[in-house]
């Protein structure tokens, strides 16, 4: 088990930013950056003893600070949609950064992926890094003094847990995320079509042209939707279906079933053997298919493109401030955000 610091690059503002290896001595490492808390490499010891990096990324500083996409970054202070950048709590109307049409999107203009972090080490049982973070109030619109700390612990059992929790001065509307882009056959692999996903839900939400849920939840029954069961990715990412024509695969929300900390999906690559695990607290979870990914040059050289990589990222109900029957995002003066998730990877 170890920690390793490097200088990664310099911001405009002459600040430092740093990369930490994290390796948990059996199989699996992880690079972060305290510039958004980025994953920028996972890395998985697969069935034939080879170290596959399963998250897509970018290589220098420069590509990161024009992040499209939000590449493995922490995602804050709403993750997802927020209509027309509007939403109203304790009777006051509040307006937030608008970034995506007329619509706020990932906490706005310039969300935590953009920001660099505080970091503590924790070289124990368990190599961690513990991020903070100080969001004034008003910022990109949003109530509240929000002190936030996200912990990526690499545990024994081989999973990259990540701990959120977040207390403000003020009620305030918190739903935080991790933006990783997962391929489990390695980030430079091309299409995920034959890479299998199962999906502990029953629902999901369908979107309008914008992205924004529609209010209604659906059952998963007899549509695409349906990952109730094991099924290769692309099965029906180009299904004659409208939700799906609409975005040219997945990006949606799902109502994960049950309560509590318990397991929301499972993704396997049987080329490798890698399977991966994602276990949450979180009342749901967007399954993004990379559907509008830049075709373009990342990571050491690797092309990438349309549908060679899924986003699984847990989360409250997008715009869910506009919709009382979903779960609510406000978090209470002084009371604690709290969401744990956690990526666990298993070689068969």
């Amino acid at each position: 088990m170890s920690i390793t610091k490097t200088e990664f690059g310099t911001m405009p503002s002459s600040e430092k930013v740093y990369s930490y290896l994290l390796d948990n001595g059996q199989g699996l490492s992880a690079e972060i950056l305290n510039y958004g808390g980025i994953i920028k490499n996972l890395y998985v010891t697969d069935k034939n003893g080879i170290k596959t990096d399963v998250a897509l990324g970018r290589d220098t500083l420069e590509d990161y600070l024009k992040n499209d996409g939000y590449l493995g970054a922490l995602i804050g202070r709403h993750a997802n949609r927020i209509k027309k950048g509007m939403f109203v709590l304790n009777g006051e109307t509040y307006h937030v950064g608008i970034n995506e049409g007329n619509n706020s999107l990932h906490g706005g203009n310039v969300g935590f992926g953009q920001k660099i972090w505080e970091v503590d080490v924790i070289d124990e049982n368990e190599p961690a890094l513990a991020l903070t973070l100080l969001s004034p109030d008003g910022e990109e619109g949003f109530p509240g003094s929000l002190k936030v700390k996200v912990v990526y612990t690499l545990t024994k059992n081989n999973a990259i847990k990540i701990e959120y929790t977040a207390v403000s001065d003020k009620d305030t509307v918190t739903n935080l995320t991790n933006h990783t882009y997962f391929n489990l056959a390695g980030h430079a692999s091309g299409v995920i079509d034959k890479q299998t996903l199962q999906i502990n839900s029953d629902f999901y939400t369908p979107n309008d042209n914008e992205g924004m849920p529609t209010g209604e939840v659906l059952s998963v029954e007899g549509t695409p939707f349906d990952f109730r069961t094991a099924k290769p990715i692309g099965q029906d990412i180009r299904a004659d279906f409208d939700q799906i024509e609409m975005y040219e695969g997945f990006d949606h929300n799902y109502a994960i079933s049950g309560r509590g900390y318990r397991l929301a999906a499972v993704a396997g690559c049987a080329e490798n053997g890698i399977t991966m695990e994602v276990y949450t607290n979180q009342p749901a979870m967007q399954l993004y298919t990379s559907n509008a990914l830049t075709d373009g040059i990342y990571k050491e050289g690797a092309r990438y493109g349309q549908h060679q990589a899924f986003c699984l990222e847990t989360q409250c109900f997008p715009n869910a401030m506009e919709h009382s029957h979903y779960p609510s995002p406000c978090l209470k003066a002084n009371e604690e955000y709290n969401h744990v998730t956690e990526y666990r990877f298993i070689v068969k």
